[in-house]
This record gives C-alpha cells, structure tokens and sequence, in this order.
C-alpha cells in the first residue's frame, strides 16, 4: 500500500475490555429484534432452505461494527468517510432485502463506498510478494482497490446462501487478521469491531438457521473484509497484499471459478441459482453445517498459509498460496465426485 494507507482507527486508538462483549450483545439483540420485524425470505426453486425464515441480521453486525469504530477511538477524516461508506452501503442493501431491487442499484451502491474509501487514501499503491515488490501508479493503485473491493463485497453476498457458512468463514478470517496485525493497531482493532458483529449474530444463523444475514450484512461484511485486505497490505507486521485473499480464499475461490464457469457457459452471471461449490456439495447430500464447517476449515487452512507466505524467506513464500489452491482444488475435486455419485449433472 502506498504512501496514502489510511486506519480507520488509529494506532493510538484505546478501547475498553468490554467493548467486544458490549458489540456481541448489541448485534445479537437487534439480530432478536430483526426476527420479529425482518423481511421474510421465501424458499423458492434455487434456495438452500426449505421454510421461510426471517433476514435482516446483518442490521446487528453493521450497528455493532460502526459503534464499535466510534467507541475505539475513531476520528478524522478517512476513518468517517469509511464508516459513511458501510453505512450507505447497508441501507441501500437493507431496501433490497425489502423490496428486491435489481442488480444495478446494488452495484452503484458499492461504487460509491468504494470511492468513499479509495480517495481518502486507502488504496494499494505497493504490492508485496514474496520475494518481490510492484510499485503502482495512483491510477493503477486506484483502478486495482476498486476492482478488488466491488470483487470481495460480491464474492462474499454470492457466497452467502447456507447457514453459517458467511458468518462463521468471516468471524475466523476476521480473528486471523486481527492476529496477523500490529497488536492494537487501526487494523486490529477495525477487525475486532467486525469479528464482534459477527459473533453476536452468528448463533442465530447456525447450526439452524432462525435468522439470515441478508444483503444488509453480507454485502457491508465483504466490503469491510476488503477494506482490511487493503490495511493488511499495507501494515508494518503483515505487508504482503496475499494476506487477505488467503483468508478468505475458500470464498473467493468458489466465487470465481463458478463465475468463469458461468461465462463460459454463456449464463447471465447476476441471476440466481445453485451452481457454487458449496451449492452442489449441499444438493449432493452433504448437511449444511458440515459444508459450513468445510469452508471454516479451509480459511483456518488460508490463515496458516498466510502466516507461511509472510514467515518463509524470499520466494520460498509462494508455498503459502501453492498450499491454499491445491486444497481449494481438492475441495471442488471432491465436490465433484459427490455430485456425480448423486447424478447431479448440471452445475
């Protein structure tokens, strides 16, 4: 990250002992709240449910995470300008649980909190691999952050259609980073604020779902996990820009490859259906917690992999994200077996 990486809480930040425990109380209450008020999601052809359920608990993990920015300490511009983005994020997404608006709304939604960051400051400016570093232009250092900040708020909302498997993936990557940065650190502490969110909402959703998320925490959890993939990237503990996508590679990588998949097959890609990894391995009879409990345990897999990539000398780093896609390419290969076993032959 180049010289314009900004923290949403500073450094010097300081927060109570209590203040995770306060943020889990406060998400899991509204969470009660939205299963009484929240929008109901309906089962349909391409759901993974079988009975309507009530969504909207991401309206806890959002509340519990912009509080917990103020409460530790935010200030200045950037930090606010990053928290007005979440915010205009999550009500846009919040009239889309109630209303199920189209794609485009959604899309110029994340735009603009995109940039409500990006020109602040946060972008990736340097890129650290291992064993080497590349050096971006701000047209360049703007052009990538945007890409990778609307890729991982839309990889994330794709990949949230099975109880827990979004909250619980988000909670361990959010612990894992808040591990891999500076103790008490505007990275640690922003990760901590989200990992709590996640926490208070997360036993409502699993193993039984009573509660969605909704595209009202989906979407500002991705965007926010993006956010801390371009501060990892940029932190003087963890500088290598493959730290984030590692933890969060079982979703990414599902994600994109049913994305190149659909593509290729000439599908519309902003439509709905049951095509992900994730998808197929429930439809082939794999129960919903144990699948959940599989991506928990590849990004546990990410953040091990992240610490070989940032602690192996020189290139020798590259063992790191060599491991994560041979065990994300066992995962679809196993995926695979299973759904031809279940005669499942369209994707």
């Amino acid at each position: 990250m180049g010289s314009g990486a900004v923290r949403p809480c500073p450094p010097e930040a300081k927060t109570l002992n209590f203040l995770p425990l306060a943020l889990v109380a406060l998400s899991a209450v509204l969470g009660f709240v939205m299963i009484r008020v929240g929008a109901m999601d309906h089962p349909g052809p391409r759901s993974s449910h079988d009975r309507p359920t009530p969504k909207g608990g991401g309206v806890g993990i959002v509340a519990a995470f912009l509080v917990g920015l103020v409460a530790s300490g935010t200030g200045g511009t950037a930090p606010v300008a990053f928290a007005a983005g979440v915010l205009g994020l999550a009500v846009v997404s919040h009239f889309d649980d109630m209303f199920g608006w189209s794609f485009g709304p959604k899309l110029v939604a994340q735009i603009f909190a995109a940039f409500f960051v990006i020109l602040p400051g946060y972008r990736l400016g340097l890129l650290h691999f291992p064993g080497m570093a590349v050096a971006l232009g701000e047209g360049a250092a703007i052009a990538l952050s945007a890409i990778w900040l609307l890729f991982v708020t839309n990889a994330v909302n794709f990949m949230d259609g099975l109880d827990g498997l979004v909250g619980g993936s988000g909670l361990i990557a959010c612990l894992l980073a808040a591990g891999l940065a500076v103790p008490g650190s505007g990275v640690a502490l922003t990760a901590i604020c989200l990992a709590a969110g996640i926490a208070g909402f997360l036993p409502l959703n699993w193993p039984r779902a009573r509660l969605f998320m909704g595209d009202v925490g989906s979407q500002p959890v991705g965007f926010v996990l993006a956010v801390l993939g371009i501060m990892l990237a940029g932190s003087p503990q963890s500088g290598s820009v493959l730290v984030m996508p590692l933890l969060l590679a079982p979703l990414l990588l599902d994600a994109a490859f049913t994305l190149l998949r659909r593509l290729a097959a000439r599908e519309r890609i902003t439509s709905a259906h049951r095509g992900h990894l994730y998808q197929v391995a429930h439809r082939s009879g794999l129960s919903a917690p144990v699948v959940s409990a599989v991506y928990w345990g590849l990004t546990l897999w990410g953040g091990v992999c992240a610490w070989l990539t940032e602690s192996l000398p020189g290139p020798i780093g590259w063992l790191g994200p060599v491991l994560c896609l041979a065990s994300f390419v066992a995962w679809g290969l196993f995926v695979r077996r299973c759904a031809q076993r279940a005669a499942i032959t369209r994707w």
